[in-house]
């Protein structure tokens, strides 16, 4: 137990630590009521601490300037207010990237690969292990922090170093194995190798820059503006008609399926769960309309849509939220690639190419095409006739044809191959049937 004692304290005296975050944790269950306190849309807050702690400045940044500036805090011995352990470049160092709660595992990915970046190209440090997951978190703290143990001998011998011990196995819930530093490096440099056609808007580069991180999407200087009101109405109309739709998907996926595509789509657009553990309940509010509800507004049409991203990629399961997850977050990749030199309101045509560009990025991860029975035969219809026509009331009803258009066809991909029982004939794939209803609540929305 000396030994133990010794080593924990050993490495709590050798770690450099912080965090930022976009903006104050909430407690399950509670309103959320951002007072004065809150950061602004524009800021996020460095060195927040993981109960709300005032940080030591809010400041309006991309991703590589929030990192360069918490490396700074940690790592500049010139800075005497803040610098208490000196790390060199000689030195074996171990970065830890935590996730606060709240960022996605797309998005923790790129902020690691910009702290791996940074230490080589600026400090000339390239960490034996790296340890990137979600291991203290701060409830849904939408941040992340950035930890540096300087390597240290710890007396009990090679077998028995800071090093070995982290590679050690672990049964602890939460823990990540430590990844050897020349192996997330090779990974990286591996993916920018491959052809920038086969890795469109997802690739490392795009990790580091705009394409996954929140913090950024919240910063991009030339937007595209939306009428917050007009644009949550529009989708609270589409999403209730998409809730109003889940006994009719329920009964379809109940012939064809497992029975939980409705639950699933329903799950995205009302959430609210209770997980009861003796005398403790956790109410999860996670939902697209809760979001709606407590947000703050804005008129970015990305933060917008990358609002609603956050919510699926946390609420929606199963292969339909996989599908809705990739294709949403190739959207705001394409809304990112027709974005204007300066602040200009999104056009029906804007929209239209983006949809177009993240169908053809939903085809490399899924080989669905119209004719095999699946949430494709609504989609394509309703993104094809938008981008001739620009009318949405008219690409919705092309969607709530190729759904129909679904009864009697013989699937060829998922579930519903080998589990479909009697009177398939007769029923839509639900999953298009679901994102029918929702394109087609989107027209109502928009012509109210």
């Amino acid at each position: 137990m000396k030994d133990v004692s010794r080593v924990a304290q050993l490495t709590a005296d050798n770690i450099v630590s912080i965090g930022s975050s976009l903006s104050h944790v909430h407690v399950p269950g509670r309103k959320v009521d951002g007072g004065e306190d809150e950061p602004k849309e524009s800021e996020v807050e460095i060195g927040m601490g993981i109960h709300n702690e005032p940080g030591s400045e809010r400041k309006t940044t991309d991703l590589p300037g929030l990192v360069k500036t918490m490396l700074s805090h940690c790592l500049n011995e010139s800075d005497k207010d803040r610098n208490f352990l000196g790390i060199s470049e000689q030195d074996e160092v171990v970065l830890l990237v935590n996730n606060l709660g709240g960022v996605s595992v797309l998005e923790l990915g790129g902020i690691t690969n910009e702290v791996v970046d940074q230490l080589a190209n600026d400090w000339n440090m390239h960490p034996v292990r790296i340890l990137s997951g979600t291991y203290m978190t701060s409830l849904n703290g939408l941040g992340f922090s950035i930890s540096l143990l300087k390597v240290t001998d710890t007396g009990l011998g090679p077998d028995s170093s800071m090093v070995k011990l982290l590679d050690a196995p672990a049964e602890a819930c939460g823990w990540s194995a430590p990844i050897l530093g020349e192996t997330w490096s090779k990974g990286a440099q591996s993916a920018m190798q491959r052809e920038p056609s086969k890795v469109e808007g997802i690739s490392p580069s795009n990790l580091r820059g705009m394409d996954s991180c929140l913090i950024i999407v919240q910063h991009m200087p030339n937007i595209m503006l939306v009428d917050y009101e007009y644009a949550k109405f529009t989708l609270t109309t589409a999403l209730k008609r998409l809730i109003g739709a889940e006994p009719d998907i329920t009964r379809y996926d109940t012939v064809v399926g497992d029975g939980d595509c409705g639950i699933g789509l329903k799950r995205g657009a009302e959430g609210t769960s209770k997980a009861s553990f003796g005398p403790l309940i956790l109410i999860f509010e996670v939902a697209i309309l809760k979001m709606l509800d407590h947000a703050k507004q804005t008129d970015d049409a990305l933060i917008f849509l990358q609002n609603i991203i956050q919510i699926v990629e946390l609420a929606m399961d199963g292969t339909s939220g996989a599908i809705y997850a990739i294709f949403l977050n190739a959207l705001a990749h394409g809304l990112r690639q027709n974005s204007p030199s300066s602040p200009t309101p999104i056009t029906a045509n804007v929209w239209a190419k983006a949809l177009d560009s993240s169908t053809q990025a939903l085809g490399k991860y899924t080989p669905a095409k119209p004719g095999d029975r699946t949430l494709i035969d609504a989609l394509y219809p309703f993104v094809d006739t938008l981008l001739r026509t620009g009318n949405v009331e008219s690409a919705a009803k092309a969607a709530e044809h190729g759904a129909q258009g679904t009864k009697g066809m013989r699937a060829s991909l998922g579930r519903t191959v080998y589990v479909g029982g009697e009177g398939w004939e007769s029923v839509p794939d639900p999953g298009a049937h679901g994102l029918a209803e929702l394109l087609l609540g989107l027209s109502e929305g928009l012509n109210k």
